[in-house]
């Protein structure tokens, strides 16, 4: 039995991951409509932030945990060759850094802590994802120039078009899988270097708001069950 849009929606949902990209649509989207209001409306305005920084300390609760996915990443699928195992190895290790330090961050903005540690926390966590972000890119970057070759050697070999089909539609996936996490990727790389090094681009509200989007929405094509 193939499942229906509702189907698809309820195990999209069920998952860690599905529920982040949720709410982190309702975040950026909040902060959007915040700045599209702010002059004109601010009773508005200032119920699109509760709503903003809302999702964003659910999603920091949403992550508990979230540090060991890198760990046993490297422990169970650390790569192929030497190069990719060592990309690998930095890359997981940021995003350790990232995930690690945003509970603190978390516990600080809810008063759990000292809010004081806030803003450090923000600093080591948004430079730990950032770092492991580059590295993800580049690993993302490899695979693509692998499948691309791969591709590009079954449409000019002799082998007939069945046998070659399923495999032609496969790499397709893996690189149109792999763009997604490389936009996903570059635009939460836009928003982690607002906070390390502010500057005009990254910290506009505009640039900040759709980085989220294309973050979330690259997400949830991702995590969409087929």
């Amino acid at each position: 039995m193939s499942l229906d849009t509702v189907d698809k929606l309820v195990v999209f949902l069920a998952k860690r991951d599905g529920i982040d990209k949720l709410v982190k649509t309702f975040q950026y989207v909040a902060k959007l409509a915040c700045w599209h209001v702010e002059a004109t409306r601010p009773e508005a305005a200032e119920r699109f932030k509760k709503w903003e920084v809302a999702s964003g300390l659910s999603r920091k609760a949403f992550r508990t945990g979230r540090s060991l996915t890198g760990f046993n990443a490297l422990r169970r699928n650390p790569g192929a060759t030497p190069a990719i195992r060592f990309l690998a190895v930095l890359a997981n290790s940021g995003e350790m850094v990232y995930f690690f330090f945003d509970h603190f961050l978390w516990l600080s903005r809810i008063g759990a802590l000292d809010p004081k540690i806030a803003k450090k926390m923000s600093f080591i966590s948004a430079f730990g994802e950032s770092f492991g972000y580059v590295f993800f890119i580049i690993i993302d970057c490899i695979f693509i120039r692998q499948r691309l070759t791969s591709l590009k050697r079954l449409k000019t070999n002799d082998e007939p078009k069945e046998e070659t089909s399923g495999k032609i539609s496969e790499i397709q996936g893996d690189i149109v899988m792999r763009m997604m996490g490389i936009s996903a990727n570059v635009a939460d790389l836009i928003i982690a270097l607002a906070e390390i090094q502010p500057n005009p681009f990254c910290n506009n509200t505009v640039t900040l708001g759709i980085s989220g989007l294309v973050s979330a929405w690259a997400g949830w094509y991702r995590n969409w069950p087929s």
